[in-house]
């Protein structure tokens, strides 16, 4: 299993943390979604066919794109 924990700055609320798990969470192969409004972190854990590029871009399509490095 793969996991990626990335700042999301777009987090704001509990509210936000729902939405990502809800839509992150339908991804195939995503087993885990971990979310934090005080830090605005979000963890992801995952086996194929999942990767990090469908749940990245998952991010972006719903307006939480996590932030680069």
């Amino acid at each position: 299993m793969e996991f990626k924990t990335v700042w999301v700055p777009a987090i704001g609320c509990d509210g936000c943390v729902k939405t990502i798990k809800n839509e992150v969470g339908q991804i195939p192969g995503v087993a885990e979604v971990q979310g934090d409004v005080a830090t605005k972190k979000v963890t992801v854990s995952w086996i194929e066919p999942a990767t990090w590029e469908a749940i990245e871009n998952k991010l972006v399509e719903i307006e939480y794109p996590p932030a680069q490095n």
